[in-house]
């Protein structure tokens, strides 16, 4: 196995320690693996290098967190009636008198959110690189724009390195560290097998009703405005 460490240094964050991993090397005998692993000493690995289009992958990360929840919000059961002595947001019976302790079936307050889940066979819908002025351009639309929206990404910002476009939902909050890995259950759905055809990335602005895809087009459209002439 190697040790892996994140570059934190190329985002802006509060966080000034990587996040280390361990990650297991297959393959081969195990004099094989120890050349691998040399040949990768204090080596920066493409995101390119690992994944490409087309392909289907796992993340794996902790959710968002929501901190100390009751029952109906943590589990959706019903609340009782207006009347009810002593609140109504709760479970009223929470089991018999024997056997003499709560089964665990039984909806409970507690931690909401913040929990390590594995979201399998998410497709990779495009691998940027750094600098790219196309990033954001399709066959279909062929204006030249980056795949940072106008504004920016809201509580994030713009990106300036190598990402990976996935279809679907991410787990967890924004500027959060996810794993992720190559997929262990056999790919089955049509449509991940189907060739890709992105025909249209949006970025217009995320903050609004997000009118104009780049800045240029904004600038074109509207002229000069008064708060911008000096």
């Amino acid at each position: 196995r190697v040790l892996a460490h994140t570059q934190v240094r190329k985002i802006k964050l509060r966080q000034k320690v990587a996040n280390l991993m361990e990650i297991q090397i297959n393959g081969g005998d195990a004099a094989a693996k120890v050349d691998f692993a040399r040949g990768l000493f204090e080596q920066e690995v493409d995101v390119a290098k690992v994944f490409g289009e087309g392909e289907v992958l796992d993340i794996c990360a902790a959710t968002r967190g929501h901190g100390f929840a009751g029952v109906v919000s943590r589990w959706g059961v019903t609340r009782l009636p207006r009347k009810t002595h002593r609140g109504l947001r709760k479970v009223a019976c929470i089991g018999a008198w024997h056997p003499a302790r709560v089964k665990t079936t039984v909806a409970r307050a507690g931690q909401q959110g913040y929990h390590h889940r594995t979201e399998i066979n998410k497709r990779v819908l495009r691998v940027g690189k750094k600098g790219d002025p196309m990033s954001g351009s399709t066959e279909s639309d062929l204006t030249e724009k980056g795949i940072t929206p106008v504004g920016g990404f809201p509580h994030y910002g713009q990106v300036n390195e190598d990402f990976l476009m996935i279809k679907g939902c991410v787990a967890g909050s924004r500027k959060r560290a996810v794993t992720l890995r190559k997929s262990v259950v056999p790919v089955t759905k049509r449509s991940h097998l189907e060739p890709l055809n992105v025909k249209f990335i949006d970025t217009s602005s995320k903050y609004g009703h997000g009118r104009f895809q780049t800045l240029e087009e904004k600038r074109k459209f509207l002229g000069p405005m008064a708060s911008k002439t000096y």
